[in-house]
């Protein structure tokens, strides 16, 4: 005689306390404009001279599209493990459970990597070791990490005022020190350095697309909040988009303005925008531009690690883990609701790699990362109008199948002109996710990696009132409590 599967253990619910507004705050704050202005676009420019507008106006299009499939999807599965709980219910499990070993990977190391950007922008002030600004960084964004959603969206909203307050002030001072003609945005030119230019070609735009489209990375946190937002069938999609567009206006707009302030494209090609700010106003002015790109920093980093430890939750929910590792995983806290041990867990790993580990090197890995997963997403919203999907209350986008087919493509060729050694470390990590894989989740396919929802989303026809017990992780589990719970109120 068979016996049964022991029960899975019990994941407490997210409450959901967080509207569109609040949610557009996180999510624009993991877009992290200030910080992706003066960390990511430097080196766009180094290499693609004012090619760089045309490169981020292509990536914005392309966002566009992602953000759609985002949109779209998001709402269809609302889950705190985003992408690759999409990916998993549309593509099915073993797709699902490799996006979810390369973004495991990447959350890991993006935040690390803004962190340490830090000690650049406070040197004016005092000087730092990068690497101990850097794990501080991570360390007090852990800390404010484990507070509740409310809290979160009030301190991140706050710093986010300043670093777009710093973005307007570059805008600002570069339309008003324009000294080169507007046509350089058209046709473009790449400085040597030197005094010398070159054309800029389509392979450059192509070779530098990945890393134009990291600089708008962020917008999808809309899809990773789900679980703590009203009324997710209708709140992600509009939080997704409206931080999509809110993050392309306010990095853009700053890199059109340095474009034409700058006395000579070499400045461009020396990749220093504060040194350009000082330029046009002085160091006082410099130097508050520093402090709001630090303080830019800080809040990308809290909301990435509010994102990341959702995603580590969801896991847990989902059966990833051992017992043991998903019972503690799934956590929350007494006081304040959040995931805090998922939370420490994503988080304090990236204060050590800060603190030990040259990470900055795995900035071209992140970029190939980022590709596969909206490659995945576009693949995904192409499969996600059939059978039980196409019955499912979402929000659809419009022009469908255009977005996604768009998507696919350009990513696809993109990805094939990307550096041998970026593509070559995400196969490295993708074989890993495949062998445990095989040796743990697919023996226990009946009880782990189950992918499910929250109980109040099972049904696919809107919220319903969230249960107070904690949901168990299993899908049939989570069915018999929203059975139970609507037999209730029935009666």
């Amino acid at each position: 005689m068979t016996s049964s599967p022991p029960p899975p253990p019990a994941v407490a619910a997210l409450p959901r306390s967080l509207g569109v507004f609040g949610g557009v705050l996180l999510t624009l704050s993991c877009v992290t404009p200030a910080s992706s202005l003066f960390i990511v676009v430097p080196p766009l420019l180094q290499s693609q001279g004012s090619g760089a507008v045309i490169s981020l106006l292509v990536a914005a299009v392309l966002s566009l599209g992602v953000g759609l499939c985002y949109a779209e999807l998001g709402t269809l599965v609302p889950s705190a493990g985003g992408e690759y709980s999409i990916v998993g219910q549309v593509l099915g499990r073993l797709a699902g459970w490799l996006v979810f070993v390369i973004s495991i990977v990447s959350l890991l190391v993006i935040p690390p990597i803004i962190a340490l950007g830090t000690a650049d922008y406070l040197g004016s002030v005092l000087s730092l070791d990068p690497a101990v600004a850097g794990g501080a960084v991570m360390a007090l964004a852990v800390a404010v990490g484990v507070l509740d959603i409310k809290s979160n969206a009030l301190i991140t909203g706050i710093f986010l005022g300043l670093e777009v307050l710093a973005a307007a002030v570059v805008t600002v001072l570069g339309l008003t020190h324009i000294q080169q003609p507007a046509s350089t945005l058209v046709h473009a030119v790449v400085p040597d350095g030197q005094g010398g230019t070159s054309p800029f070609t389509l392979g450059l735009l192509i070779s530098g697309l990945t890393v134009a489209i990291f600089t708008y990375n962020g917008f999808g946190t809309g899809i990773y909040l789900s679980e703590d937002l009203r009324d997710p069938r209708r709140s992600v999609a509009r939080t997704v988009l409206w931080s999509l567009l809110a993050g392309v206006v306010v990095i853009t707009l700053p890199v059109i303005a340095i474009c034409l302030g700058v006395s000579s494209p070499d400045q461009l090609a020396a990749g220093d925008l504060v040194a350009i700010v000082d330029s046009w106003a002085g160091s006082a002015v410099g130097t508050f531009v520093s402090l709001c790109i630090a303080a830019a920093i800080l809040n990308a980093v809290i909301v990435m690690v509010i994102q990341n430890g959702r995603v580590l939750y969801a896991s847990a929910r989902d059966r990833t883990w051992p017992d043991r590792v998903n019972r503690a995983l799934g956590t929350l806290h007494p006081r304040w609701g959040s995931p805090w041990v998922a939370t420490l867990a994503i988080g304090l790993p990236g204060a050590v790699l800060a603190l030990t580990v040259p990470i900055e090197a795995l900035l071209g890995f992140t970029g190939v990362v980022v590709a596969v997963i909206y490659l995945l997403l576009g693949i995904a919203a192409l499969a996600a109008r059939r059978g039980r999907h196409r019955a499912t209350g979402a929000w659809r986008m419009p022009l469908w199948p255009a977005a996604p087919v768009l998507t696919t493509v350009v990513l696809g060729y993109t990805l094939t002109r990307q550096a041998g050694r970026d593509l070559l470390i995400t196969l490295a990590v993708l074989l890993v996710g495949v062998l445990y894989w095989f040796l743990y989740l697919r023996p226990r396919s009946a009880t782990h990696w189950v992918l499910s929802l929250p109980a109040d989303q099972t049904a696919g026809t809107g919220p319903a009132p969230r249960p107070a017990t904690a949901v168990p992780v299993t899908a049939a589990a989570t069915a018999t409590t929203t059975a139970a719970t609507t037999a209730s109120e029935n009666s």
